[in-house]
């Protein structure tokens, strides 16, 4: 009832709403026939918009950033709760922009080889691909968050077949990492939070705090893989003891002679 009278109060006509979420009246327009967003008020000719469009334009616009089409953004939106209020909006937008870096515009291959700085043959492009620095779509190419590192690493003098073997292994661990890491945010921070009593500046310190953890997340993970690999040279400069002999027996390199 509180927040039914809050978005009451909180009315915005079409051209309010464009700006307020950093998008233009067209573009509002379009996603409210694709059934993005839900109808407006209608008071008698005009058109109102609440906070609950607002969250879920907001929303829209987090997994357009995240890298979804808008089929795919229309069945995630249809997944949600029909009672879903501002608040669960905003969570589920918090869930993606906190990990979320940002999606760059698929490029062509003129705009890609001037990112790389020279002339990419067929066979660069796919190792690109092989070692997740960029994601083929047609003839465009998304650069990928691993696409600046990728370069660097392409100017070493390293075997190709080796790049690609660590690429793999990494980005196999990572998506298992964030699996789990999702499982035990979902689990045992988010629903956690929606089951207490909270206000609006909770939610909204809740939703700067997630923000924060995306960095402080990818630090531990850093300084966790430093670890691990600290630890396994560590382990292969031991120098292992020698067993220990029989009951009498003389150590290694000394004789009965030299030991009087």
């Amino acid at each position: 009832m509180a927040e039914a009278a809050q978005e009451d109060r909180e009315l915005y006509t079409v051209d309010e709403l464009a700006s307020a979420t950093g998008t233009t009246v067209r573009t509002t327009r379009y996603y409210a026939g694709l059934g993005l967003i839900p109808p407006p008020i209608r008071r008698g000719r005009m058109a109102y918009y609440t906070t609950q469009h607002r969250a879920r334009l907001d929303l829209v616009r987090a997994l357009q950033d995240h890298g979804f089409t808008l089929a795919a953004i229309e069945q995630y939106l249809r997944r949600l709760p029909d009672d879903a209020g501002v608040e669960d909006l905003a969570l589920q937008r918090a869930m993606l922009t906190s990990w979320g870096g940002g999606r760059r515009e698929p490029v062509t291959r003129r705009q890609l080889e001037a990112q790389a700085g020279r002339a990419l043959g067929d066979d660069d492009l796919d190792r690109l691909e092989k070692i997740f620095a960029v994601r083929r779509d047609g003839d465009r190419f998304e650069l990928l968050p691993a696409f600046d590192v990728a370069l660097r690493l392409d100017s070493l003098d390293l075997p190709t077949d080796s790049l690609e073997v660590a690429s793999e292994a990494i980005n196999r661990h990572m998506v298992a990492l964030a699996d789990e890491l999702t499982d035990v945010l979902r689990h045992r921070v988010l629903k956690p939070f929606r089951g207490r009593e909270h206000s609006e500046a909770d939610t909204a310190a809740f939703e700067q705090t997630m923000s924060r953890l995306r960095q402080l997340t990818l630090e531990a993970v850093v300084a966790g893989f430093q670890r691990a690999a600290n630890d396994v040279i560590t382990r292969s400069l031991a120098v292992p003891e020698e067993p220990a002999g029989p009951a009498g027996a003389q150590p290694r390199g000394t004789t009965a002679q030299s030991t009087r």
